[in-house]
């Protein structure tokens, strides 16, 4: 979101800030030459300390601080908030490295505090930046703390408008890239730039896989997210006609959402039911007919240990999906990290933060939650409300099967008009569509072994040898159904005898 001059959001951010008067700023992030960049158009004269270089005055024609001038024995972090307390006049102050003195001397603490009384009212502002926020117990009630969100639009344009005429880039194509490139900071999205540099010479539609494919090594290097690249559509999913229908019209409403009001926007859909009967493959059809890119969150990593605290994590992964936005967050199997058995601790936690996320997040991100162990969800997760929908995928009835037949054979390049798709149904009675899937890929290894072509009778000879998860779980099943039937919308009409 920019401001309504223009400006990008980390500059409308600042300039809130520094007319709110606030002397102290603390910024979370690693992007150091960003936020200088930012406060260089502030308006306001600029300084820059860092350990190597002192204070740098920052001259107004200079792209980064070593090109201004060096204040004299202002090298110790001493020395810098001595002449800030001293300085007289407006400026601004940027502070890098200074988490490392502030955090060993307890003589700089008390003298950013002295630094504090200097600058209120006066026009001076300074900002410290920092990778983490460990924000010591003496200055935190001084300091406004701000975690740096990913660059907008706004800046995102700025970066692409120096390429724009060398690389003959219309204003449509222009803001495509700077679409394509949100979520990534201003130094990893000229990488991915430079990549389709190389790929194709110039920026320009074509680069866009080149560029999109380094956004997905970028966002996969975090661990508990993956960018979902191998995708279907509408027309591979078998049967589940209630739910494509129901996927069909919010997909309208989701193009529309600028112009709709908050709860008119398609929030997201929780799926749920039996293992291999389509959850994951209508999630994947559900960003390609929305025309996204799809994130997987894995739940399983999340609480795995190895990115710190879970409840972190899955807060960082949220607030980063937000930054990627429009997009379609896929949490999968999200009852292995949501569930009704804990109400307090990390979990508890997990789900307090969900639920709200849920309620408050940008209209331009698209939930699609899985679940097998729906009898674990909380109850306060599937009221209405919190998803559009929630979904129930059961076993696929006869013409349901008919169709995955058709589509898994057509897949592989089975012609299935010598086929009695109908009669096959006689042995398949309970199958899911993994089953069926999985009949068709082995029947169609097995004849090309042999050398000869794909017959029914191999089909109905795989089939038979085949012992159906309906069957194995029958119980399990049973239960899942009864746990589902008034609380989920069925995925397909209702026309199997006897319910």
């Amino acid at each position: 979101m920019s401001g309504a001059d223009g400006s990008s959001r980390a500059a409308k951010t600042f300039r809130d800030i520094f007319n709110s008067g606030r002397p102290l700023t603390w910024v979370r992030s690693s992007e150091e030459q960003r936020v200088g960049n930012v406060l260089r158009g502030m308006g306001t004269p600029l300084w820059t300390w860092s350990l190597t270089e002192g204070l740098v005055r920052n001259r107004p024609d200079s792209e980064a601080a070593r090109g201004g001038s060096a204040e004299p024995d202002t090298h110790s972090p001493r020395a810098a908030l001595d002449f800030i307390a001293a300085f007289e006049g407006p400026g601004i102050f940027h502070l890098k490295d200074f988490h490392e003195p502030l955090r060993d001397s307890p003589e700089i603490r008390r003298r950013l505090r002295d630094v504090y009384e200097a600058c209120l009212d006066r026009g001076k502002f300074v900002v410290i930046t920092s990778p983490t926020a460990d924000i010591p117990a003496e200055i935190e009630r001084s300091v406004i703390s701000v975690e740096l969100r990913p660059p907008d639009i706004v800046e995102m344009t700025g970066l692409l408008g120096e390429e724009k005429e060398s690389a003959g880039l219309g204003d449509d194509e222009l803001s495509e890239l700077a679409r394509a490139l949100q979520g990534l900071t201003l130094d990893e999205a000229r990488y991915a730039l430079r990549r389709g540099l190389a790929a194709y010479g110039k920026l320009g539609p074509e680069a866009l896989p080149a560029i999109l494919e380094e956004k997905r090594l970028l966002v996969n290097r975090s661990g508990v997210i993956e960018n979902i690249t191998s995708g279907g559509n509408l027309t591979e999913v078998g049967g589940l006609e209630g739910l494509k229908s129901w996927l069909i019209d919010r997909g309208k409403l989701f193009h529309m959402r600028a112009s709709l009001t908050k709860e008119l926007v398609p929030k997201g859909v929780l799926i749920m039911g039996i293992p291999g009967c389509g959850k994951s493959l209508c999630v994947k059809a559900i960003a390609s007919h929305f025309g996204l890119p799809l994130y997987r969150v894995d739940m399983i990593e999340i609480f795995s240990g190895r990115h710190g605290k879970p409840e972190g994590a899955f807060v960082a992964a949220c607030r980063m999906m937000e930054d990627m936005a429009p997009a379609v967050l896929w949490f999968d199997e999200i009852e292995m990290g949501i569930t009704a058995t804990e109400s307090s601790g990390e979990q508890g936690r997990i789900f307090a933060f969900f639920l709200t996320w849920m309620q408050e997040k940008t209209r331009g991100l698209f939930v699609a939650a899985t679940a097998n162990r729906i009898d674990l969800l909380p109850a306060e997760m599937i009221r209405k409300g919190r998803f559009d929908e929630v979904f129930f995928v059961d076993l696929p009835q006869e013409d349901e099967q008919i169709e995955i037949f058709r589509i898994h054979l057509e897949r592989r390049g089975i012609d299935v008009s010598g086929f009695d798709l109908a009669k096959l149904t006689q042995f398949t009675a309970g199958w899911t569509g993994a089953e069926i899937e999985q009949c068709v890929v082995s029947a169609v290894t097995k004849s090309l072994l042999a050398g000869q072509p794909l017959t029914e009778k191999d089909l109905v000879g795989t089939a038979v040898k085949i012992v159906p998860l309906s069957r194995t779980m029958k119980e399990q099943i049973s239960h899942i159904r009864g746990w589902a039937f008034e609380r989920a919308v069925r995925a397909s009409p209702q026309k199997r005898p006897g319910g």
